[in-house]
């Protein structure tokens, strides 16, 4: 049975009051992410277009998103099967082709660094991380590669 969810947020440039957009070079990038019920994010473009390098840009959020998604997936497919995760980490990278004022994502790498109890399935460990790849939503709606490089650690005592 299909299920739709629906998902709602609040975009609003903050940045009009240091400066309107009279020419590329001058106006602010700052802007906040509002969703209902939870924490506004502050956010700008990325330090490459003139934003704020100390905040969130919609780049680091894009890689953030896939990134979460994916683990998240790989964690709903462990618990299913009964596979102990003790800990994860992933250091995604991204890589954006600009061209013009526009441009695309080529590619994302996901790094997952997966620890199972000592007692679990490596095998079935490595299995999730190709079935996570297929089953996260946001890597299902995005046009370009996400690729997979997992790590599968046993837990030490």
């Amino acid at each position: 049975m299909e299920k739709h969810h629906t998902y709602e947020a609040m975009i609003v440039w903050t940045g009009s009051k240091n400066g309107r957009t009279v020419d590329y070079m001058s106006y602010s990038r700052t802007y906040t992410v509002e969703i209902r019920g939870k924490e506004t994010i502050e956010m700008s473009a990325d330090p490459a277009f003139l934003g704020n390098p100390k905040k969130l840009n919609p780049e680091d959020l894009m890689l953030a998103a896939l990134s979460g998604c994916h683990m998240l997936s790989y964690l709903a497919l462990a618990a299913t099967k009964k596979l102990e995760v003790t800990g994860y980490q992933d250091r995604a990278t991204g890589i954006m082709i600009q061209e013009g004022f526009g441009g695309r994502f080529s590619e994302v790498v996901l790094r997952p660094v997966v620890t199972i109890s000592r007692n679990d399935d490596e095998a079935l460990a490595r299995e999730l991380q190709g079935a996570a790849g297929k089953t996260c939503f946001i890597a299902s709606s995005v046009n370009f590669p996400v690729k997979h490089k997992p790590v599968i650690q046993i837990q030490s005592s």
